[in-house]
Order: structure tokens, then C-alpha cells, then sequence
């Protein structure tokens, strides 16, 4: 699949005219709080900002992408069978230059994910604030579909990441935050167009990233699919 084969998936979403839900939890305060301690304390002496495939490295990730109220409301708007497709953990370092670009979660170079069968999560592992780096999103920005994207010029040992073209970064006007306690959840059409700052505080800001898929969702772009880890249903 290349851009001209790129299917733009333009219309509303299963997640209603805004593109995002909040006000769900994967656990609580506490316990979400020892987690991200955790974390940190793993990875402060290499700095690491980007851990993919978490869900395959921990068990507290491996259990918080079947967490009741989370995993209901994905198959409320997917249906019954999901697997995981992605998950990447980010820890955003106090000092560091982190900030992630206006982006869509749902296509990439590799694939693109059928937006009636798939769905973005983005889980708070410490509090995420509007000073160390929640996510803010401009709401309805899914109906337009996919967009043509690029890759951000730097040289972050984190690699590139994967932006909106030809839209400059920094809060846009009709941009929502989405600030988060340690333990609360929200969900995004994978078309949601979405970023974040740099942390600005003197501690770590932890999230954990996840993309839900139903059977069909991915297209892949090369004759080797993503390899998925079924949660719920059959098809897989």
C-alpha cells in the first residue's frame, strides 16, 4: 500500500461527532501511580522514551489492555472480538525535547486500520496535565479521513515520528486537552488528529498507547500482517 493506494475512510465515527470518549479508568489511582514508579525507576538511568510492544514486556501492561472498563467500552464500539494491535509506552523526561506532532494513529507506511474496526486508546500512567505533556485533540478533525503524512525532521534516538503534512505543530486553535489522572483512560477514532507538548515539570509523565483491532481492520502494506494479541471473540 503507497499513498496512491491509500484508502481516505472519510465519515463519521463509531465514537460519535466529537472522535473521543473520556471518563473511562484501566485502574486505580494508586495502583497506576506504583506502576508508573516502576517504570521510571527501570528506565531513568538510559533516559528511554519510547518502549513498544509493552504489552509483551509487562504484566501490569499485559493486564491493564484487558482492564474491564476499558475493554468493554472497545468492544461497545468495535464489537466482541479484539485483539491488540500496537502498544507503546512513552515517558516523557523532565528538560527533555519531546514534543509529538499533529498525527493520526491509524495509518502508517506498513498498513492503514479500517476506522469502523479499530480504535486508539491512550492510557494515563501518572497524571497527564497540560504542563508535562497531555494530548490535546481537534475534536470532529476524523470526518475528514486519512491524510497524507511525513516524517518529523529529527534526530531523536527515539526515531521520527510520524506527522500530519504541511501542518505546523503547536496548539491549534480548535485543539481540546485531554488533562488525565494516573489510572483514567480515553479512547480516539484512529483518524482523531492528535498531539502533545513537551513536560515541563520536574517529574516523569508516563502513557500508555494502544490500538484495538476487530477481524478485517488492518491493511497491510506488504505481504507480512502485524502481529496481533487476540483478547476477546474468534476470526483471529
Amino acid at each position: 500500500m503507497n499513498h496512491a493506494e491509500q484508502v481516505r475512510h472519510a465519515g463519521p465515527s463509531p465514537l460519535g461527532e466529537s472522535g473521543y470518549r473520556t471518563g473511562l479508568h484501566w485502574n486505580t489511582n494508586s495502583r497506576a501511580r506504583a506502576r508508573a514508579a516502576e517504570v521510571i525507576a527501570e528506565h531513568r538511568a538510559e533516559q528511554t522514551e519510547v518502549v513498544r510492544d509493552a504489552h509483551l514486556r509487562f504484566d501490569w501492561a499485559a493486564h491493564a489492555v484487558r482492564s474491564p472498563d476499558l475493554l468493554r467500552t472497545v468492544q461497545d464500539t468495535i464489537g466482541g472480538s479484539v485483539a491488540v494491535e500496537n502498544t507503546f509506552l512513552m515517558i516523557k523526561w523532565p528538560g527533555r525535547d519531546f514534543p509529538v506532532p499533529w498525527h493520526q494513529d491509524g495509518t502508517n507506511p506498513r498498513m492503514q486500520l479500517d476506522p469502523e474496526l479499530s480504535v486508539a486508546a491512550w492510557l494515563a500512567v501518572t497524571d497527564a496535565t497540560t504542563v508535562n505533556g497531555c494530548l490535546q485533540v481537534i475534536p470532529g478533525s476524523h470526518a475528514a479521513g486519512y491524510l497524507d503524512h511525513t516524517r518529523e525532521d529529527s534526530d531523536a534516538q527515539r526515531g521520527k515520528a510520524l506527522g500530519v503534512q504541511g501542518m505546523p505543530d503547536g496548539p491549534h486553535e480548535r485543539g481540546v486537552w485531554l488533562p488525565l489522572d494516573a489510572g483514567q483512560a480515553c479512547l480516539m477514532d484512529v483518524r482523531l488528529i492528535h498531539r502533545s507538548d513537551n513536560n515541563t515539570t520536574a517529574g516523569a509523565r508516563v502513557g500508555l498507547n494502544i490500538r484495538y483491532v476487530a477481524p478485517g481492520a488492518v491493511r497491510s502494506s506488504s505481504p507480512h500482517s502485524p502481529s496481533l494479541y487476540p483478547l476477546t471473540g474468534s476470526g483471529w
